[in-house]
């Protein structure tokens, strides 16, 4: 189902709007899944303790989380998704991808093949919030950022994958 796949880590500085998150790296597991059917890879992340999942697409708009990391599994089709707000980083994602969204990463479909598909789950217990870097919700986000709590596994490899080791837990 799943291939021993090393992370690629992004870090990202706060870009005012987007805060992003100073202590912990987005992690792009290139071609991690061999594994395409939605219902099977939410059973692979629930598995690993990563719950609330969807299947979709990324919102075309520059957004972030505050209240929960998040996990996008590419199942199918390709984009380009910039990833730490508008001065960040376009990277070209596609099918069995993985990428692991720390709290305050700013995400924007910034163009995708017509068959973009991704399942996104969020750690258990972790509610998510939506926002767009509006100058209100600043100081609650910052707060929030701070105080999501670690996730108890890496969402694909859960006890033996990278996520752990590179988030410090």
């Amino acid at each position: 189902m799943t291939r021993d796949a090393e992370p690629k880590e992004f870090f990202f500085e706060d870009g005012g709007k987007i805060p992003n998150n100073p202590n912990l790296p987005l992690l792009l597991y290139p071609k991690a899944l061999e594994e395409r059917d939605p219902s099977n890879i939410k059973n692979l992340l629930a598995g690993n303790g990563w719950s609330g999942a969807w299947v979709n697409g990324v919102f075309p708009y520059h957004h972030y989380h505050s209240t929960a990391h998040e996990v996008l599994a590419v199942t199918s089709g390709s984009a380009r998704i910039t990833f730490g707000g508008p001065e960040g980083e376009t990277i070209e994602v596609a099918s069995g991808d993985v990428v692991a969204i720390p709290a305050g990463v700013g995400h924007f479909n910034a163009g995708s093949s017509g068959d973009f598909v991704v399942v996104g789950a969020y750690p258990d217990g972790q509610a998510w919030d939506l926002l767009i870097g509006e100058p209100g919700e600043r100081p609650e986000s910052l707060e929030n950022i701070r105080n999501v709590p670690l996730p108890s596994s890496d969402p694909v490899f859960g006890d033996s994958g990278s996520l752990p080791e590179r988030w410090g837990f």
